[in-house]
């Protein structure tokens, strides 16, 4: 790239970016208009999305970016993301084809769906700008640890952000995150096309912006106006031009985008014709050249972008504002509804005619353009981005214990469990407990990390000693700062949480350090980070999810502390699979389960229901056999005679009622059985898998009995099995399904209320009362 002239190279540059704006739209193009609709839907695009972005996303892979950066791009530009990997040659052109169809490119950028290499899904508006802030807090992570190889270069992160997406809280509230810790070595490019999916941005909104970054330690860049109008306002009475731009409301300029030269005309010799010097301007442009002028905003102009980004070289988090035209060399730039518009087939025939595109040439990498093949293919060779070929690292397995040190509490809590277990891996100080990172939002102690942070510390930049300790003031915590801690701590806001976590359990792929994450909240609040928790699951990315407390268990807190239908959501979250102990050895069993499958390469994130009730443990050693049972999904803790007509199906919390109840219904109907379950949501995953592999006809497929029929097999067909969870009861009703058994499901319907524990149950219909009513109900 250096032996190139500056002019040669921008010369290169702007041919890309011709090719990378035609071969978006033709993709949208050819799988709206072209290949065959069997279903009649729109496929859709975005086109105009796309035009806006041309310039800028072509700069930053062909000229800017290097092998160590990572960079989310807007979603709604993912087929400009894929013209660019087709000309690098990591795209394929039957992908393109088959653009929004099955096994074809997506309409988003997907790390685990695309070919292409993609650093960030995207896809949920605001994300991935997010993602963006909290791999940067990973990276520094890794670095100040010497994780990895230790020789990795420090890669900026990058956030291709359309303007309507800074309608969306996260990412404010990932803003705020970044600086407390100090976020580095990121940038984030809105797209200031002045447009959103109904209408267009409004300019006092948007006016404060620049001011939000700058006021959490930002620097902005705006990018503005490009080489054309700046030569321009350097005629006299240019100033004049450049304050009519300045104060036009974004929905006149984008109106008068769409009409072109005539309309530009009209505008400024009504309101400026006064100005000698802006009447020898309108004389010495037709009305093309005008608009072309009028439209020369630095978003769009090659040169002023390169050069915006050429001049930043230091770590400091940089917004760069580029003003931009949606729908730029289109049709229908500037339309306000063009959003979602397609060209028609008149349109797209004047574009490629435009472009220089012969029939027959529409896929080919250089068609239409007037530099050598040969002279663009060395560029694309030697792009910095391509230096290394293709970017997603590795690294080893973290090697585990055989099993994890359990307390022997004769009576305690999953929760306080939790936080035993982890402090003895802190203690013990192995290589499991140096890969772990933990994070909270807000709920480190009540969530029972406050000795793994004892021991392991806080992450930070900078040494910062706990003041209280300093002050010799008496406290449980030591909330110490280092760049050697191993706890991230956050701010109320359950998506930073998530997305961090998404970062954390993407370490391994992004800079070559495997971090083993746990993230802890109330169970509750699961859901107001769902669409976030969603995105880290879609990314593949590895964690374990504790949430604790959890249900109406969590009595005296009343209803907008307690949790419902999270159960459900472990159940039908892919990516995740949850799991609901009742005793602190079949956590210790799970929790190392949960290291060894966020490590394989089909397995996926760990979502670990607890309980703040401390229970009487069992008194007994898991052999092996017990433990694969715990892990399968669950085990009998009174097994049932053959042919048993009752079983009781117990999960979590509420297990002493069920045990206690199964003791006075095993006196009326002998040999029934009490079954324990930890995990629902494997055990339905595994019986649907069953299921598929009995329904094939292949000679060679598995059609063994998954876990829950095999548990099942020794009641009758028509035995009566009572469900009972402190979570909605959909979770185990399904159980029926399996042998056609009857099901009478108890569980919680409704929000919850302040109460104890004793009055709670009664009144929801968990005690030990209710499930012998509901035996002699099922019977």
């Amino acid at each position: 790239m250096t032996t190139l002239a500056p002019i040669q190279r921008l010369r290169l540059l702007r041919e890309l970016e011709r090719k990378v704006l035609w071969l978006s739209a033709w993709t949208i193009h050819h799988a709206n208009h072209i290949r065959p609709n069997r279903d009649g839907l729109k496929v859709g695009g975005h086109q105009a999305s796309c035009a806006s972005l041309a310039t800028v996303m072509s700069a930053l892979y062909f000229s800017v970016l290097r092998p160590e950066d990572r960079v989310a791009v807007k979603p709604h530009a993912s087929p400009v993301f894929h013209a660019i990997q087709y000309l690098f040659g990591h795209q394929t052109r039957e992908k393109l084809e088959r653009f929004r169809a099955l096994g074809g490119a997506q309409s988003y950028p997907s790390r685990t769906k695309d070919v292409d290499d993609v650093d960030f899904s995207t896809g949920s508006v605001g994300l991935g700008v997010a993602m963006t802030l909290f791999s940067s807090i990973v990276q520094d992570y890794v670095r100040l640890k010497n994780l990895g190889d230790g020789k990795r270069p420090t890669g900026r992160m990058v956030a291709l952000v359309g303007d309507a997406e800074l309608d969306e809280g996260n990412i404010f509230e990932a803003l705020l995150e970044g600086w407390k810790h100090d976020v580095r070595n990121l940038w984030w490019v809105i797209d200031y096309n002045r447009q959103s999916l109904d209408g267009v941005v409004n300019d006092r909104l948007f006016g404060r912006v620049a001011e939000m970054f700058e006021l959490v330690g930002w620097r902005v860049v705006t990018l503005k106006y490009g080489k054309l109008l700046e030569t321009a306002f350097t005629q006299p009475d240019g100033a004049h031009l450049r304050d009519w731009i300045d104060a036009c409301p974004n929905s006149l300029y984008s109106a008068l985008v769409f009409k072109g030269g005539a309309g530009w005309r009209e505008a400024l010799t009504r309101d400026l014709n006064q100005y000698p010097g802006i009447r020898r301007i309108l004389e010495q442009h037709d009305d093309a050249s005008l608009h072309r002028l009028m439209t020369n905003l630095a978003g769009n102009d090659m040169q002023a972008v390169v050069d915006a980004f050429e001049n930043v070289t230091d770590d400091t988090p940089t917004c760069f504002i580029a003003y931009t035209i949606k729908g730029q060399g289109l049709p229908f730039a500037g339309h306000k509804d063009n959003h979602s518009g397609l060209m028609t087939l008149d349109q797209m025939a004047g574009f490629k005619k435009g472009m220089g595109i012969a029939d027959g040439e529409e896929w080919d990498k250089f068609a239409g353009l007037t530099s050598a093949p040969a002279d663009l293919q060395a560029f694309l060779d030697a792009a910095p981005f391509n230096a290394e070929g293709r970017r997603r690292t590795e690294a080893p397995i973290i090697a585990l214990p055989a099993q994890l040190t359990k307390p022997n509490d004769r009576k305690s809590s999953t929760q306080e469990g939790f936080g035993k277990i982890l402090n003895a891996i802190a203690s013990e100080d192995g290589e499991l407990a140096r890969h772990i990172v933990t994070t909270s939002p807000d709920v480190t102690v009540s969530t029972n990390l406050g000795a793994w942070v004892n021991r392991r510390g806080l992450f930070g930049h900078t040494e910062a000693e706990d003041v209280f300790r300093e002050l010799k003031v008496v406290s449980a915590q030591l909330w110490r700062q280092t760049p050697k801690g191993q706890h991230v701590e956050l701010g109320i806001a359950e998506n930073n949480l998530f997305i961090q976590l998404a970062a954390l359990g993407l370490s391994h792929q992004l800079f070559g350090a495997r971090l083993l994450p746990i993230g802890t909240l109330y169970d509750p609040f699961i859901a107001r980070g769902l669409d976030a928790l969603n995105y880290a699951c879609y990314q593949d990315s590895r964690f374990m999810l504790v949430a604790t407390p959890s249900g109406v268990t969590l009595a005296p807190e009343g209803g907008a502390h307690q949790s419902i239908h999270t159960p459900l959501i472990g159940i039908g979250q892919p990516g995740l699979v949850s799991y609901e102990p009742a005793y602190v050895d079949e956590l210790a069993v799970l929790m190392r389960h949960g290291f060894e499958y966020m490590q394989q390469p089909d397995g996926g994130s760990v979502y670990l229901r607890l309980s703040t009730r401390s229970l009487a443990q069992p008194e007994r050693t898991l052999t092996p056999a017990q433990q694969a049972d715990i892990v399968s999904g669950g085990y009998w803790y009174a097994p049932p005679e053959e042919g048993s007509d009752v079983a009781i199906v117990a999960m979590g919390a509420v297990t002493p009622e069920a045990i206690a109840a199964h003791e006075s219904v095993a006196r009326d109907f002998a040999g029934a059985g009490l079954l324990v379950l930890t995990s629902p949501d494997r055990l339905h995953t595994d019986w649907l898998a069953a299921q598929r592999n009995r329904g094939r006809t292949a000679g060679m497929v598995d059609r063994s009995a998954s876990p829950i029929e095999r548990l099942l097999a020794p009641l009758s067909r028509d035995a009566r099995i009572v469900t009972v969870m402190d979570g909605h009861p959909l979770a185990l009703s399904w159980l029926g399904s399996v042998r056609g058994q009857r099901v009478v499901p108890l569980g919680i319907e409704k929000f919850g209320q302040s109460g104890d524990i004793p009055d709670l149950y009664r009144a929801y219909g968990l005690d030990t009362a209710a499930i012998i009513d509901a035996v002699a109900r099922a019977v």
